[in-house]
């Protein structure tokens, strides 16, 4: 089965993308969605992170709370690097059973930090949804979340559109409108099915 590695920058329209894969009947699996998975309380994974940084980063249900993470991986990269050494091995092997439960001509693994974290061997073509630095900034501030402080340190951290692009076997620019959007998706669907059965 064919791996296409989905990544883009923070506000890039990732899920967006991937929704419309999947209304094409397309398997996808969301890295962003296992990682919220194994952190639930009881899990190890949840349990490794509070060894590494303490249990006031637990409400009182025993929950993450992921915007006191947040605060503290921004502004030390020696705890990030912590976190992912943590998550990363868990989401990966994740990521391995779930493909090998699927029966299809290919599948979409939505990794935001593929590149960032060198995954790309694990993906046969790596697609890069594209927007601009500008455009990245004004739809995560209108999710209401973070702060623009927040925004640009996360954009800092991440891989630049250059090096997302040099990395891209496709790219789906995400600037226009959803029906713009979807033509891309279903040209890019027919020529995935083709290359997969190939």
């Amino acid at each position: 089965m064919l791996r296409i590695g989905l990544t883009g920058g923070i506000g890039s329209g990732k899920t967006t993308v991937a929704d419309a894969f999947a209304n094409h009947g397309v398997p996808v699996i969301d890295a962003d969605i296992i990682a919220h998975e194994l952190v639930e309380p009881g899990l190890p994974a949840l349990e490794s992170i509070v060894k590494a940084f303490g249990d006031n980063i637990l409400d009182k249900k025993g929950h993450l709370k992921r915007n006191k993470l947040r605060e503290l991986i921004l502004v030390d990269e020696g705890k990030r690097r912590k976190l992912e050494s943590i998550l990363h091995p868990a989401i990966h092997n994740e990521i391995e059973t779930r493909i090998n439960q699927i029966h299809a001509a290919y599948c979409i693994l939505v990794i935001p930090l593929l590149i960032e974290t060198r995954l790309t061997d694990m993906v046969d073509k790596v697609l890069v949804v594209d927007v601009s630095k500008n455009t990245q900034i004004e739809r995560v501030k209108n999710r209401g979340k973070l702060s623009e402080d927040e925004i640009q340190s996360i954009i800092g951290i991440q891989c630049s559109r250059e090096e997302r692009l040099k990395a891209a076997n496709e790219i789906v620019t995400n600037e226009g409108t959803l029906e713009d959007l979807a033509i891309q998706i279903a040209h890019l669907h027919q020529k995935f099915q083709q290359f997969a059965s190939t």
